[in-house]
């Protein structure tokens, strides 16, 4: 997750005050608007035309602004139409209303345009006319998705943007349904499907179908794979961007190889960074060189080789947050670390006093025992509990505390009611020893069981909401299968014609020897 920089330090220019302070600029700019001349007195001998009316068309010049000098002569008397004609002024006529509608309608249309201008459509000849040097985002649809169809305004804006700042990101779009031999080629199973090729690698972005997620995403691939921190100044931006952050520290060595060869699996997931010892701030501590060094959670942590083994599995379990706030998204990814999550489901919107017990007492646990349960726990909170009753296969109460697998699609329930932080420490300690019962899989048996799970979640609402379509999704599949039955019973053979068969057989046989 990326945040924008943060005033302060090198980038404290860009937060300077810009106003004008010397006065005399500021005093031109305050005469810049005409005031009325005061040199000019009304002909007593001019009278007013009694034929000629107001154009009531005419509105009044904000621009023009009164000369504190002038001062009333005490022989004019006021207008008293002049109030009335006031109130038939209208503010702004019909011609005028639709100009500006028009002016707004030629904007927008104007605006799709541009947008569209930078997705380029892409068919099956793609891969044989592109560059070899080239970079693409593509997004992969179907005409009948919605979700593609809701993807769509943003994809423009991610191609509009990336083009705008420079990127060497394409941005384009495949209809998989028509270009088939290309969505063939990018191993496409589902809609939308965005993928990345870098160099004849595909990348596959898994994460939120967000504005900000995948434009972080193309930056972050389609940049270089080892982001080289030059100076103290950078790695403080870095540190600023970055919740976790993996720096390589020392110069070419066979563990360098490792963790370039890490990054080209990894980068879709997080940024890779290398730099000199004498750039790290001087209270990082490393007992030797080289080292890879991850940043996270207000510390840091070396890579050591006999206690973590594998470079990339040791980059794949820390890449996040030991606590952090968890979506859909977030959870399934945190399935490929290898550790479990332990989770306190709370209230989407305003949550009570006891799920903000609940997630403090989860954070708490996190920071304090970071040492002992880290290796096989990430810890946060969930709002909202629709994902997990989809892992469960019913309904979870909330607030309540689960511990997730997701490499295996199992979990984990507290035998008690979790009250104290001793209570929570039992249970983790229980799952980890084997004590507390593993429940769900991703077994056969437990395949199908979700299988009918999810159809009767997504039916319910339907036949609550229209029983006329619910009754037709459900019996016309039965009546198709039941049609079929009964033509392949029908055209069976039966034992009486089998027996008829044998007859004619048998009486064929005798003629012949006869």
């Amino acid at each position: 997750m990326s945040h924008p920089p943060r005033p302060g330090g090198p980038l404290s220019a860009l937060w300077e005050d810009t106003a004008v302070s010397d006065p005399a600029v500021r005093r031109l700019n305050t005469d810049t608007y005409t005031s009325a001349n005061t040199n000019v007195t009304a002909d007593p001998n001019v009278t007013a035309d009694p034929n000629v009316t107001a154009d009531t068309n005419v509105t009044a010049d904000t621009n023009v602004t009164a000369d504190t000098n002038v001062t009333a002569d005490p022989n004019v008397t006021a207008n008293p139409n002049r109030t009335q004609l006031k109130k038939k002024i209208p503010n702004s006529s019909p011609s005028v209303d639709m100009w500006n509608r028009r002016n707004t309608v030629l904007l927008s249309v104007l605006l799709a345009l541009s947008a569209s201008a930078f997705v380029e459509e892409l068919d099956d000849s793609f891969m044989e006319t592109r560059g070899a040097d080239d970079i693409w985002l593509i997004k992969f649809y179907a005409p009948w998705c919605l979700f593609c169809k809701q993807l769509d305004p943003v994809w423009h804006q991610i191609g509009s943007e990336l083009r705008s700042l420079g990127s060497p990101v394409n941005v384009g779009k495949s209809d998989a349904t028509a270009s088939t031999g290309l969505a063939k080629e990018f191993k496409v199973r589902g809609y939308p499907a965005i993928l990345m090729l870098k160099k004849d690698v595909k990348y596959n972005y898994s994460g939120p179908r967000t504005k900000d997620g995948i434009l972080d995403f193309a930056n972050r691939v389609g940049g270089p794979l080892v982001r080289s921190l030059s100076s103290l100044q950078l790695f403080q931006h870095a540190m600023n961007r970055h919740d976790v952050m993996f720096v390589y520290v020392g110069a070419t060595s066979q563990l360098k190889g490792n963790y370039t060869s890490a990054a080209e699996e990894l980068i879709v997931h997080t940024f890779f960074f290398s730099s000199s010892r004498d750039v790290l701030p001087k209270v990082v501590s490393l007992p030797t060189l080289p080292a890879v060094v991850v940043f996270k959670d207000g510390t840091y942590f070396t890579f050591d080789e006999e206690l973590d083994g594998d470079l990339k599995s040791w980059i794949n379990r820390e890449r996040f947050p030991n606590y952090l706030r968890i979506d859909s998204y977030t959870l399934y990814a945190m399935g490929e670390s290898g550790k479990l999550v332990v989770l306190a489901l709370v209230e989407e919107k305003t949550p009570c006093e006891e799920s903000v017990r609940y997630k403090g007492l989860v954070e708490k646990v996190s920071a304090d025992y970071r040492d002992f349960y880290s290796r096989n726990f990430y810890f946060g909170f969930m709002e909202g509990s629709d994902y997990i009753n989809g892992l469960v296969m019913g309904e979870v109460v909330v607030p309540s505390f689960i511990v997730v697998n997701l490499s295996s699609d199992g979990y984990f329930l507290p035998p008690v009611a979790v009250k104290t932080e001793r209570h929570l420490l039992d249970f983790l300690n229980g799952v980890l020893d084997g004590s507390i019962q593993f429940q769900g899989g991703n077994s056969v048996y437990q395949r199908a069981r979700r299988f009918v799970y999810d159809i009767k979640v997504t039916l319910t609402p339907v036949f609550s909401q229209t029983p006329l379509l619910g009754c037709f999704l459900v019996g016309f599949p039965i009546a198709i299968v039941a049609v079929f039955f009964y033509f392949c019973c029908r055209n069976r053979p039966t034992m009486s014609d089998d027996d008829d068969d044998d007859d004619d057989h048998t009486k064929r046989s005798n003629k012949k020897s006869d």
